[in-house]
């Protein structure tokens, strides 16, 4: 600590104690959980990029949180903020499920045996986006086993408020009874519209990943039946219709 006189005003500074970038990151334990898949050459690539799927969720779920908060609290610039991130993240994992496709279907046929039942139709966390978003619909069977933490946390979603429902009650607060008034003055200062714009921005990002998900499946293993128990393709084919804020789109129609 180092203490000074500047005109008789004292200061004091606190050198910041010295921290490296991999403790800070703490990647000895964070590389350490990317076990390989024994004996299979595309085994660390199929694990790493999946777990860099659920670091991508887990931040998408604290950014939805914070504008779900904000939006409630009627702070518009902070919620345009965490929303604008969250769409950058999204367009990441569009482009991110690319990589799999690297994946031969021969290397992946001999990889699959390895996974057991475990699927990506058991995500949590991507459950949990579409609950925080706005897509309650489906519920979580088959996601998590009933009784578990798991299903424990799911419900715990569901009580929750929406994103979709903070934007309505933000909608109702300033006075706006038909959405279809944002759209028709189009005015480019209009904060509302800008929010709805951004919820549209992430809307459309993860019908994107469904679209290109259901794709990159079907180049892996054609219609065979997805490990988890889904009838694989079908099951993400039959999805890629849902919206998080279907009354954004709807308005459209009505202009």
């Amino acid at each position: 600590m180092t203490t000074h006189q500047d005109h008789g005003v004292e200061s004091t500074m606190v050198a910041s104690p010295a921290v490296e970038y991999g403790s800070f990151l703490h990647l000895d334990a964070l590389l350490a959980a990317t076990q390989q898949v024994p004996d299979h050459p595309d085994g660390r690539f199929f694990v790493l990029v999946h777990q860099a799927f659920e670091i991508w969720f887990e931040l998408i779920l604290h950014e939805l949180e914070a504008a779900r908060d904000d939006l409630f609290a009627g702070t518009v610039p902070d919620a345009l903020y965490r929303l604008r991130r969250v769409a950058g993240v999204d367009r990441l994992l569009v482009t991110q499920l690319d990589t799999l496709t690297t994946i031969s279907p021969a290397g992946f046929a001999s990889l699959r045996p390895h996974l057991g039942t475990a699927s990506g139709f058991q995500s949590i966390r991507y459950r949990e986006i579409e609950y925080l978003s706005g897509l309650r619909g489906r519920g979580h069977a088959g996601v998590a086993p009933p009784g578990s933490a798991d299903a424990a946390r799911l419900e715990g979603r569901l009580r929750e408020p929406s994103l979709a429902e903070a934007y309505r009650v933000l909608l109702r607060r300033r006075g706006v009874g038909d959405p279809v008034r944002l759209l028709r003055s189009g005015r480019p200062d209009s904060d509302l519209l800008a929010v709805a714009e951004a919820l549209l921005d992430h809307d459309e990002a993860w019908a994107a990943w469904r679209m290109r998900h259901a794709l990159a499946v079907e180049r892996l293993i054609g219609h065979k039946p997805g490990t988890g128990g889904s009838s694989g393709v079908e099951y993400l084919r039959s999805r890629r219709d849902e919206r998080f804020f279907p009354e954004l789109w709807e308005i459209r129609t009505r202009l």
